[in-house]
């Protein structure tokens, strides 16, 4: 992910969120020794709010690295409350930016992301859901830091949860795979060589709003990544952006679309559905 501008406009369907990407630079990128055109990080950045690390900043630690078990959820059935998104079949659960058909292609049992054709979103809208999506990067490895199988799911339109090849990768902590992207890394890094089909089973509660239109509880998520919890119940600071600090300055809409983001890699994704959450009860 480099950068996302979030503006509620007549795009999709007439309620969902557009977003154009830039080649931003800066002097004070941050490259490793062994990748010196790759950037992974920045200090001219806002501060997070822990008041530790700037966003994006290279100096935060990165989490461990392990090596996941085979399997876990991967090509795990549609419970049967579920609303399958992508069976492999067909893309008439998705549309472009501007309504129309997606440009992405499907491959076996997989969609394939087009290079430079632009993000995909779902018809439908949702608030609280669980989600489950796997996806796998491409075998030919191209680029360092963030130009390596860049992509993302974004949760309502506006959060992204970071993909990212981070096999033998270094890039900033914030922006490595299973990121809440500028945010909050994942905890611990679990992804597998290039090729090999990985999973998210993500659970996700939307922010709420008071009736004066005052935020009364931010979103928060749950990320488990190939059987491995990266993000427990974390709360997401705001829609997802490249260099700012996230923030609930405007309302947001009850519900929003999925989003697959094309960041100019040729990511694959299959098996993809969701089940919307109601309420808990309260005691």
């Amino acid at each position: 992910m480099r950068k996302i501008f979030w503006t509620i406009g007549a795009v999709v369907l007439g309620g969902m969120f557009g977003y154009s990407s830039t080649q931003a630079q800066s002097a004070s990128e941050s490259r490793p020794k062994e990748f010196p055109g790759a950037p992974i990080g920045y200090t001219d950045t806002p501060m997070l709010p822990a008041g530790k690390w700037h966003v994006h900043d290279p100096d935060r630690p990165r989490p461990s690295v392990i090596v996941p078990g085979e399997t876990y959820s991967l090509s795990a059935a549609p419970p049967a409350d579920a609303l399958v998104l992508f069976n492999g079949s067909d893309f008439s659960h998705w549309t472009d930016e501007h309504g129309n058909d997606t440009k992405w292609v499907i491959h076996g049992d997989a969609m394939e992301c087009v290079p430079h054709s632009g993000y995909i979103y779902t018809k439908e809208k949702f608030g609280d859901f669980q989600l489950h999506i796997e996806w796998a990067e491409p075998t030919n490895v191209v680029g360092h830091s963030q130009e390596r199988g860049n992509s993302g799911v974004f949760l309502q339109g506006v959060f992204e949860i970071q993909v990212l090849d981070c096999y033998n990768n270094p890039t900033y902590a914030d922006g490595q795979c299973g990121a809440i992207y500028g945010q909050t890394p994942p905890l611990i890094n679990v992804c597998k060589i290039p090729g090999e089909w990985q999973s998210y089973d993500i659970i996700f509660q939307a922010a709420r709003w008071d009736e004066n239109h005052q935020l009364v509880r931010p979103a928060y998520v749950t990320v488990i990544q190939n059987g491995v919890l990266i993000h427990n119940h974390q709360a997401i600071l705001g829609p997802t952006g490249h260099k700012i600090l996230a923030n609930y300055k405007k309302e947001l809409p009850e519900t929003g679309p999925l989003a697959l983001q094309d960041h100019g890699n040729p990511i694959r994704f299959r098996n993809i559905w969701i089940r919307p959450i109601a309420d808990e009860e309260q005691p």
